[in-house]
């Protein structure tokens, strides 16, 4: 599910959603797309949000356990 915060285009929203829903599916994966890590949240010993962004301002948060 890709929700849309702040100022990003429609179209950058849906490709966003296209390729994380549809292609990202480990952390693994996620780096090796070539999005850049900003920061790991972690929320508990087994769950961790990892916020990246790819090109410019979109930003793309991936729930990890």
């Amino acid at each position: 599910m890709v929700r849309v915060v702040g100022n990003v285009s429609q179209a950058e929203a849906e490709a966003a959603a296209v390729v994380s829903a549809t292609q990202l599916q480990t952390l693994e994966e996620v780096l090796r797309w070539g999005a850049d890590v900003l920061d790991i949240v972690v929320q508990d010993e087994f769950t961790h949000d990892v916020v990246t962004r790819k090109g410019g301002l979109v930003f793309l948060v991936f729930d990890t356990t």
